[in-house]
């Protein structure tokens, strides 16, 4: 097979990624509608050109992409479907950094033509409700949030270090919960020096394929079940939930199969059970139902954005919040799978809010 160039165009943010691929539209097109006609008709291109561009790719791949049975749904030959899960496993991974590139890109251009844009940086743990708020923020207020997504534990940090604005993290509700958590966290964070915003709950559960098949329903059955798990990364708030959960369920990481297997978002570690190469992974709701899975819920959680006390009322914080409080977004936030608008825009004390503050001090087993 020859070299092979596959080229990327910024898209409206889609189910499927930030970028699109000419071949993956027409791939997916044809696993979604099963005919040439009906992908033709889902892209707005003629049957001719579809037709002929399947096969020029399969030419220049040496594969075949398309079993082409008369009489028969069309459908992607092996290679087809392995090539379309591996661009979107791809796709999923890379997430976070596309859309901080697009934010930046937006940003400078923004900035250079527009006087009056107000610029927001913000390192938060991967949350689809910030995804959503980025654009919001932009259309609303002329408000440009450079969202840099990475680990809870790396937000906060960078908080500290000056390195941005505004840190968003999350942490369980759930009674018994929060040893980890507490000596993760309340080192990073200072009563007098750091405010809380509220943003949103949120469930955190299981992703599991359609209908549930191996039936789990905790963590409990993962591991007695053997199911194939995949994992947030570590520094993540859903690795630290992942091992509160197997504490109180008395279990050890070598208890479950697949424990060290890492993702570096929630839609990642959704894309890896959806191509079928997991059984299970812990995240968020949204990003199960975004990619046809089924969701346990095994917890709320709140997800809340901080900074330092001396900028709460800088412009651009001030703007965030006010938009935070509007009705029309808290419908939007509402509308995602699994989340609801919680006391969003609104200034909370760490003591009160965060249920593990006041834990008596415990050392790491």
């Amino acid at each position: 097979m020859d070299k092979v160039e596959l080229r990327y165009d910024f898209a409206p943010r889609r189910q499927d990624g930030w970028v699109r691929n000419a071949l993956m539209d027409l791939l997916h097109a044809v696993q979604e509608q099963g005919s040439i006609s009906g992908a033709a008709r889902e892209l707005g291109l003629s049957y001719r050109h579809v037709w002929g561009e399947l096969r020029r790719w399969e030419a220049q791949l040496a594969h075949p992409l398309i079993v082409w049975e008369k009489g028969q749904r069309a459908r992607l030959a092996p290679f087809g479907e392995k090539l379309l899960w591996a661009e979107r496993q791809a796709q999923a991974r890379l997430a976070p950094q596309i859309e901080a590139l697009h934010a930046e890109l937006e940003r400078a251009f923004a900035v250079a033509f527009d006087d009056t844009a107000q610029v927001l940086t913000l390192f938060a743990s991967h949350d689809d409700g910030l995804s959503l708020l980025r654009g919001f923020a932009v259309d609303r207020a002329r408000l440009h949030l450079d969202v840099r997504f990475c680990g809870s534990v790396d937000a906060i940090t960078a908080l500290n270090e000056g390195r941005c604005t505004l840190a968003g993290f999350h942490s369980s509700q759930q009674p018994g919960l929060g040893s980890l958590t507490q000596r993760t966290y309340q080192p990073l964070l200072q009563t007098g020096r750091h405010k809380l915003i509220g943003f949103a709950e949120r469930s955190e559960g299981l992703m599991v394929a359609p209908g549930n098949p191996l039936r789990l329903a905790s963590f409990s059955d993962v591991a007695g079940r053997r199911a194939r798990f995949v994992n947030r990364a570590r520094g993540s708030g859903t690795r630290l939930l992942c091992e509160e959960l197997l504490a109180r369920e008395r279990l050890a990481r070598s208890d479950v199969s697949g424990f060290e297997r890492e993702e570096p978002s929630h839609a990642a570690v959704a894309q890896a059970v959806a191509s079928g190469s997991a059984d299970a992974g812990l995240g968020i709701e949204a990003a199960a139902r975004a990619r046809g899975l089924d969701f346990v819920s095994l917890l709320q959680e709140r997800y809340y954005l901080v900074c330092l006390k001396e900028a709460l009322e800088e412009p651009p914080i001030a703007t965030l919040r006010r938009l935070l409080q509007s009705e029309e977004w808290q419908r939007q936030v509402g509308a995602l799978a699994g989340y609801t608008p919680w006391r969003s825009g609104e200034v909370l004390s760490l003591k009160a809010q965060l249920p593990w503050w006041d834990l008596p001090p415990k050392r790491a087993a």
